[in-house]
């Protein structure tokens, strides 16, 4: 994810894997991901962005964005109102997502300080669903110190907490080796939670964490054209405002 100055942000990490060629809703995609596909462009940013030139963006390619909201229960990025409205203003599609890191708090108390601070969800047709960024610890221990079962327990708390506030299950970002090792390759979400994958340096997403058969949303680099994250999303952009109406 785009990283903040602070706190610190972990760069998700490129994982290797066999290539495969994903379908969803008969839509393919292949080949060079910044350049080669016609699937909708988008980003993610945080405070590491500040002050975002949208109209800018937009007239470079973006048609969605991911803005960070919050971390832990302790912290919000002060750029989010900002850069959130004005991806809006600008005709961006855009959602918040949260930075988890479950060793600090529960997965229901990190939900509900998320959407107090700005991971809501309206069906109407802009606002893409809440993301939870679950991935490597920036800060200490593999996994955050939990065992898989416990960190199967954490995500799902999360995610019933969001289903319940805003109406929607969150987006899950992460990367397949961390999924597969710090879960136990579960498979609990992949029926009910969109996937956005983060694989860099490849042409093609790769191997998915376990469960799931497509992405969603694929970050594909840490940096290029548009502020932040580069993504994907595999499918058309009638397709991308029908999955955020939901």
């Amino acid at each position: 994810m785009a990283r903040d100055h602070k706190p610190f942000r972990h760069r998700a990490c490129a994982v290797a894997a066999s290539a495969a060629a994903l379908a969803v809703a008969g839509t393919l995609l292949a080949g060079n991901p910044a350049s080669g596909a016609a699937a909708p462009r988008g980003h993610d940013v945080s405070s590491h962005q500040k002050n975002v030139d949208w109209p800018k963006a937009r007239a470079k390619g973006a048609r969605f964005v991911y803005v960070k909201a919050t971390e832990s229960t302790t912290y919000r990025n002060p750029y989010f109102s900002g850069q959130y409205d004005g991806s809006r203003a600008a005709g961006l599609l855009r959602g918040a997502y949260h930075f988890a890191l479950p060793d600090r708090s529960s997965g229901g108390a990190q939900a509900a300080y998320f959407v107090r601070n700005g991971g809501t969800w309206r069906a109407d047709g802009w606002t893409l669903p809440p993301a939870l960024d679950i991935e490597y610890n920036p800060y200490g221990k593999k996994c955050y110190g939990l065992s898989r079962t416990a960190m199967v327990k954490w995500i799902k708390a999360f995610s019933d907490e969001v289903k319940r506030a805003t109406g929607r299950r969150p987006v899950i970002y992460t990367t397949t080796h961390w999924w597969n090792d710090c879960t136990g390759a579960s498979r609990a979400f992949a029926s009910n939670h969109a996937l956005w994958l983060a694989r860099y340096d490849s042409a093609d997403p790769g191997t998915l964490p376990a469960g799931w058969t497509f992405w969603t949303f694929w970050q594909y680099d840490n940096s290029g054209s548009l502020p932040g994250d580069q993504n994907l999303f595999n499918g058309s952009l009638a397709r991308l405002k029908t999955f955020a109406k939901g």
